[in-house]
């Protein structure tokens, strides 16, 4: 059996994809990068890091050492004690939207913009 679209169908589908289309580009457009990064332990502010200054960090976690590394202003956990290394794996962020959290050694890190959003959906 074929598939058969008219005229209509199309239009549905094109404004669809372009209200799908408008809605990443406004949320890409609203995020905002962050020049200061900071580091939670236990929720408790334990580092405030510039992110305009390239260079490594060392905050100690639940399971020993954590080394942060800024670098062209984002940042990301280089090296943990953690069964899976998966706050390792995660990569470098840089923008208010994100957070990185490493449950293991119960480090948060989260880089802190000019204005305060309670929540991005993806």
């Amino acid at each position: 059996m074929a598939l058969i679209m008219n005229k209509s169908d199309i239009k549905l589908i094109a404004i669809v994809l372009i209200v799908i289309i408008g809605i990443f580009i406004v949320i890409n457009i609203t995020k905002e990068k962050g020049s200061v990064a900071e580091v939670f332990y236990q929720d408790e502010k334990v580092l405030t890091i510039d992110l305009n200054i390239d260079r490594e960090y060392t905050v100690q976690g639940d399971l020993g050492d954590v080394v942060l590394e800024v670098k062209d202003g984002e940042i990301r956990v280089k090296e943990e004690n953690s069964p899976k290394h998966i706050c390792s794996k995660e990569g470098f962020i840089g923008d208010s939207s994100r957070t990185l959290v490493c449950l293991p050694n119960k480090i948060t890190i989260k880089i802190v913009g000019d204005t305060e959003i309670d929540g991005v959906v993806y």
